[in-house]
């Protein structure tokens, strides 16, 4: 079942402490808050699948096994969850997953993470899916152009780096090689739950939707600001691409978060940058991202 429009309304509203608001402001280690808005289930059974944008790494609290992992009870999925009264919820998403992942054991520095697919049954009702960004090198593409960009910072050292004298782009070429294992991972949901409702969450915005940056406080050159802003825009629109011809929703979180970017001041920031000001990993969204992707998933299921 679905959360009615109004409900969804006032899950939505800007600045208020309702529903979500709640769940967030509730003191860590306590039980979360319940909506007033949330009288019906989102889903009666519900399973969240995918990366670190998922799991929400550092973001207190973090629980769940194995504790490698990295999930936190505040990541989008337990938001939704909490919000929407999903009876039956399973949070199975993994700091560092792969689309392999999905189907094979993860090992983790604290434990072995089933694979994620192994968690879905056939009466499952819900699925949300975060996944590709590590699949094309998430890490060390962030690792890579924070130490080659500084070296030229009127320039664009990191897209140099990653793109050939022929003009062709590295990175390009790993997002289309990612596409066929995003169409597979929901071919395989969509067999193992078929029923289910699926939302395929697509990365928010990271950089800043335009200008220059914030060198050398994110250490990215104007140039290599605009490389990765556009390859992650290239890395979403290949997601979206992949839903839309398996036929389920996509979600996007990225227009919510312009404006929250890594160059954002604390408190504004939803996303935090190499050296974070808030609990969060490094260029993973802080608490208050979550809660935006949570409204995102909301929206996108009441629609």
């Amino acid at each position: 079942m679905r959360l009615s429009p109004t409900r969804i309304a006032k899950l939505l509203l800007p600045g208020t402490v309702l529903a979500l608001g709640v769940v967030l402001a509730t003191p860590a280690g306590a039980a979360p808050a319940e909506s007033p808005y949330a009288a019906e289930p989102l889903f009666d059974s519900y399973v969240a699948l995918g990366d670190s944008y998922a799991a929400g790494p550092l973001i207190p609290l973090q629980k769940g096994t194995p504790a490698g992992c990295l999930r936190s009870n505040r990541n989008y999925p337990s938001l939704v969850a909490q919000t929407g009264r999903v009876p039956d919820f399973r949070d199975v998403s993994c700091s560092g997953g792969t689309t392999e992942d999905l189907f094979t054991p993860q090992v983790t520095e604290l434990g072995t993470n089933p694979p994620q697919l192994d968690a879905l049954v056939p009466d499952t009702a819900g699925v949300t899916l975060s996944i590709g960004g590590n699949d094309i090198g998430f890490a060390t593409i962030i690792s890579e152009c924070a130490a080659r960009s500084p070296r030229a910072p009127l320039g664009a050292a990191c897209r140099d780096f990653y793109t050939g004298s022929d003009g062709g782009d590295e990175l390009a070429t790993r997002i289309e090689e990612t596409a066929p294992k995003v169409a597979a991972a929901l071919a395989a949901i969509a067999e193992r739950a078929p029923d289910a409702e699926v939302y395929l969450v697509g990365y928010p915005a990271i950089l800043p939707d335009e200008g220059p940056g914030c060198f050398p406080v994110v250490p990215f050159s104007a140039g290599d600001v605009a490389y990765l802003r556009d390859t992650e825009k290239a890395l979403n629109a290949m997601l979206a691409e992949q839903a839309a011809e398996a036929g389920v929703t996509y979600v996007d979180t990225y227009d919510r978060f312009v404006g929250h970017d890594v160059c954002t001041p604390p408190g504004t920031k939803w996303i935090e940058g190499l050296v974070p000001t808030a609990p969060a990993a490094p260029v993973h969204p802080n608490a208050l991202g979550m809660l935006s992707m949570a409204q995102d998933v909301l929206a996108a299921a009441e629609g």
